[in-house]
């Protein structure tokens, strides 16, 4: 366990930003204020405190809810996205477009994606899942319980975003078609021969 004293706040500020360096997901407060043996109060403080420290720098600080992760910065985030289409592979439009409809309909499920593109999503929905641009939120509690997903902080550092709000004011219904505004935050970054495989349940049936 790591403990804020009797370093003090400073110590508690360096653990908590070591851990989320380590941390492979999103850490929520309670975790945070467990692993430090401090109260949760104590570790939101220390939180702010290093949120403060990181500005103007590459790396930020992002709350999600009551989690909380080290991200890129919005303003290096087309260095960043070129570094991820080199080793990642750049967004098919298959992608493009089921990410854009969890993303202003989140959660949504693999259902309610596939109603909006007219076809099977499975496939591509397991590359969003591994390139953790999308992760499982729970269940609906409907027939069958299908799973509901949701976007992650990789999704907002991956568009250059530092929260939801920032998601492109649509002109259109974004239950009707919402992958255009996805489209430009991506800025032409899709690659119409990549993941052949997810391309081509566009056109399935």
């Amino acid at each position: 366990m790591v403990t804020g004293s009797p370093g003090g706040s400073g110590d508690l500020v360096a653990a908590l930003e070591a851990l989320l360096f380590v941390a492979d997901r999103p850490l929520s407060t309670g975790e945070l204020a467990e692993l430090a043996e401090v109260p949760a109060a104590t570790v939101t403080e220390a939180l702010g405190t290093l949120a403060s420290s990181l500005d103007g720098r590459g790396i930020r600080l992002q709350q999600l809810d009551d989690t909380w992760q080290l991200t890129t910065a919005p303003e290096v985030a087309d260095r960043v996205r070129r570094y991820a289409e080199r080793t990642e592979g750049r967004l098919s439009p298959a992608a493009v477009e089921a990410l854009a409809v969890v993303a202003y309909r989140q959660p949504a499920t693999r259902g309610d994606v596939e109603r909006v593109r007219g076809v099977d999503s499975e496939s591509v929905m397991r590359s969003l899942l591994h390139r953790r641009l999308i992760t499982e939120a729970g269940r609906r509690d409907s027939p069958g319980r299908p799973i509901l997903y949701r976007t992650t902080f990789t999704f907002l550092e991956r568009f250059g975003m530092e929260s939801l709000e920032e998601l492109p004011t649509l002109d259109l219904d974004p239950a009707t078609d919402p992958a255009p505004a996805i489209g430009v935050a991506e800025r032409d970054g899709v690659d119409e021969t990549a993941e052949p495989e997810v391309a081509a349940d566009r056109h399935a049936g």
